[in-house]
């Protein structure tokens, strides 16, 4: 397995040299602005690790209804004066949904880490915004993998459609031949739950009520304070 690692390390996880290439060829070899461009680089990855972006390859992070809302809920915040009711308002909902989304992380790494991976699991699990399938080795298993641990475990939210950012995970786990392994050892870490088993857990974002509310304030800035404060508190599932 070490060899395959390190071999995998040297191809694939340097996600911010080896999958744009392709782009690279069409840049400047000196850019106009190299501390610009370093920055706007940063910052990418920055996004990526704070938002865990269920679609890490859509830039306007509107394919999903889950990363529509939060994408929509930071834009707001930004639009928002800091320190008003609003804006904690807006902070609460957003911390609750990268919560959420740290939480599946951890699983992952919980059983990566297990597997031994103990220095290499944060390198695999990170996914970087150029992301794209046509690149992955073993796209069609990787997404039966995904589709059986969403649902066969409780390693995912089982009542919404599972992050598409794990499937370039698991290709990386089919191409270093540990994938089987990753299943049975979530299985036995995580368990099928009930819907009232998942509620209690802590995993729970009540997302058509985001949505709406996204919608609303999408429909209408100026949406009535009233209503807003009906909605206080109600929007996540977490205690």
């Amino acid at each position: 397995m070490g060899s395959a690692l390190k071999k995998f390390c040297m191809q694939c996880c340097c996600c911010c040299c080896g999958e744009d290439d392709d782009d690279d060829e069409k840049q400047p070899l000196v850019p106009h602005d190299p501390l610009e461009y370093f920055d706007r680089e940063a910052q990418k990855r920055r996004d990526q690790e704070t938002n865990l972006w269920s679609e890490p390859g859509d830039p306007s992070h509107s394919e999903r209804d889950d990363d529509r809302v939060l994408y929509s809920l930071i834009q707001a915040r930004g639009k928002t004066r800091m320190g008003s009711t609003g804006y904690r308002r807006l902070s609460v909902d957003i911390e609750a949904m990268r919560d959420t989304r740290r939480e599946v992380r951890d699983k992952w790494k919980t059983v990566l880490e297990n597997l031994g991976f103990m220095a290499e699991a944060d390198s695999l699990l990170t996914v970087s915004a150029t992301a794209s399938s046509d690149r992955m080795r073993n796209a069609p298993a990787a997404r039966a993998l995904l589709h059986t641990l969403h649902t066969e475990t409780s390693i995912f939210n089982a009542r919404e459609p599972p992050p598409e950012r794990y499937l370039f995970i698991l290709d990386r786990l089919i191409y270093l031949d540990v994938a089987d392994d990753f299943f049975a050892k979530a299985k036995r870490f995580y368990p099928p739950r009930d819907d009232e088993e998942e509620e209690c857990t802590g995993l729970s974002i009540n997302l058509p009520l985001l949505l709406a509310r996204v919608e609303a304030m999408n429909g209408g800035p100026d949406d009535d304070d009233e209503e807003s404060e009906r909605d206080d508190g109600s929007l996540s599932d977490r205690s």
